[in-house]
């Protein structure tokens, strides 16, 4: 059973920084690229970034471009991204997944993410 567990999130003034992590099971995480989406507060989800499995290569959404970084611990089977320089825009529910979308779509694959709130 895959299991998806973040944390790090929290309240947050806009300027502020952040570490988010997310601890993987059920599946090889070592091979797997992963990637972090976040919801925002009514409205659907939104793709923040990714890595490969060798966390050679990343890539971001252009919202958070130069403010959040993706790295990975593949010893630890855990995911993380630094969130700096936030704002009002970056409050949301938080979740890693593994790069496979069509894994997005099973029942029960979603950890509980964690909740970002950005706010002075």
């Amino acid at each position: 059973e895959v299991q998806l567990v973040e944390s790090g999130g929290g309240l947050v003034q806009p300027g502020g920084s952040l570490r988010l992590s997310c601890t993987a099971s059920g599946f090889t995480f070592s091979s797997a690229a992963m990637t972090w989406v976040r919801q925002a507060p009514g409205k659907g989800l939104e793709w923040v970034s990714a890595i490969n499995s060798g966390a050679g290569s990343t890539a971001y959404a252009d919202s958070v471009k130069g403010r959040f970084t993706i790295s990975r611990d593949n010893a630890k089977n855990t995911l993380y991204l630094q969130l700096s320089s936030l704002n009002s825009e970056d409050t949301a529910v938080y979740y890693c997944a593994n790069s496979r979308t069509s894994w997005w779509f099973i029942d029960d694959y979603w950890g509980q993410g964690t909740q970002v709130t950005v706010s002075s």
